[in-house]
């Protein structure tokens, strides 16, 4: 058993691009699930001997892409991998405004990108590697925003606030089993991503936070994808990892 098999969603830019590129090593099998593949991770995979396999998918239809991530793992053969991993990390942001302004589409894709996929995910990625010797791991990547309220954002706030309940309620289902997976919902912090590039450009009348977000760039206090995802990636090798199922890379 020598090879890492690592799964990560939203991987075609910002962090999990970031997070793709840094897993990039012999001994790891990277499996991305992205809206679109990203040719540049192509070849930094062959030149670095990862195994790399990118599907394109669309998150909001969480139950085609569990059932195909089910059929894939089960046709691997366990005795092959050291650990499995799935990591969450995709992600939207629907139309920023108060919610008696949202539109219900707009929501029902935050809402199944941001939280049924991820939970969809994770019972395809537990079942079909249940019998697995190898330790498994999940990573949920929330936000301080599923943590703390925030106006104009309703929509992203419950996505990541219903991520951090059912990681919790996943960390009670696995501590009973012998061989349980251990899992985290982790905030990355602050980060300079298209993400923020939308939040500084709402309309403030709409958004009431938008010049804190124009602050927090002008003062230099974002991480870069790159340095959020070092962070995140260690957090996720740290010996503690899952003790904990909520966390935050800031302490």
């Amino acid at each position: 058993m020598t090879t890492h098999l690592y799964i990560l969603t939203g991987a075609s830019r910002g962090m999990g691009l970031a997070m793709a590129q840094q897993l990039l090593a012999p001994h790891h099998q990277l499996l991305c699930i992205s809206r679109q593949a990203n040719d540049t991770l192509t070849t930094a995979a062959q030149q670095a001997s990862c195994a790399l396999t990118q599907w394109t998918l669309d998150l909001a239809d969480g139950p085609r892409a569990s059932r195909q991530l089910k059929d894939w793992l089960d046709d691997l053969d366990p005795s092959a991998y050291a650990s499995a991993t799935l990591i969450n990390n995709a992600g939207v942001i629907p139309r920023i405004g108060p919610l008696s302004q949202a539109d219900p589409h707009d929501l029902a894709q935050a809402l199944r990108v941001g939280l049924e996929a991820p939970m969809q995910l994770c019972a395809a990625f537990l079942g079909a590697t249940e019998h697995w010797h190898a330790p498994r791991r999940v990573l949920n990547i929330s936000s301080g925003l599923g943590r703390n309220p925030m106006a104009s954002q309703a929509g992203y706030c419950a996505a990541k606030a219903g991520m951090d309940h059912f990681t919790r309620c996943l960390a009670m289902d696995e501590a009973l089993k012998p061989h349980g997976a251990r899992v985290c919902s982790l905030a990355p912090g602050v980060i300079d991503t298209d993400m923020q590039v939308q939040l500084r450009g709402a309309n403030p009348d709409a958004f009431p936070d938008q010049d804190r977000f124009k602050q927090l760039k002008d003062k230099g206090l974002l991480s870069t994808p790159q340095q959020a995802a070092q962070q995140v990636l260690a957090y996720l090798a740290r010996p503690d990892f899952g003790q904990q199922p909520i966390a935050d890379v800031r302490g």
